[in-house]
């Protein structure tokens, strides 16, 4: 059994083809109310900021991130185990002992599809805290924070985000 095609719709195909490019090209365009809005390339941003700390004693550094406005990340204890964590992973230093990584409490925050469940997200700006004791010295401890965005409509894959923390201890 093979596929009938009419003539007219064997000579339509290529204009319609041309007409559907143009209306893809035309929702790309900037200024198009039509297009999806863009995703950002990274949903989360960080504040490298050098610190200064008190040598051989406990001491906390700060670590400052900005959830990109309009999206949430899940905070270091979401509500579901199905939801991925936001989570700092920390490379060992010599001359700097960490302590584990101290998270701000969530939000709770529910959407309009579901109004009976809330979850508990990180949104705008966040602190993580990170209690060292550190000889004197500069120092440079490099980890990732991994996280989840999501936009009021769709989660989007996990991602990494470098996180560099340079202190002087004295």
């Amino acid at each position: 059994m093979g596929l009938r095609i009419s003539l007219a719709t064997f000579l339509a195909l290529p204009l319609m083809a041309m007409l559907q490019s143009r209306s893809v090209a035309n929702a790309q365009q900037p200024g198009n109310l039509d297009a999806p809005a863009p995703k950002p390339k990274v949903f989360v941003q960080y504040a490298a900021e050098p610190q200064n700390v008190a040598a051989g004693k406990r001491s906390v550094l700060e670590l400052h991130f900005r959830v990109v406005d309009g999206f949430h990340v899940n905070s270091h204890t979401p509500k579901s185990e199905l939801l991925i964590p936001t989570q700092i992973t920390l490379q060992p230093v010599t001359g700097v002992k960490a302590e584990p990584v101290e998270y701000p409490a969530g939000t709770s925050y529910s959407f309009s599809f579901d109004p009976t469940e809330k979850l508990d997200v990180y949104t705008g700006a966040f602190t993580v805290k990170l209690p060292v004791v550190a000889d004197a010295g500069t120092h440079t401890v490099d980890g990732t924070l991994r996280y989840q965005a999501c936009d009021h409509a769709a989660c989007y894959p996990p991602k990494s985000l470098p996180v560099q923390v340079v202190f002087t201890a004295k």
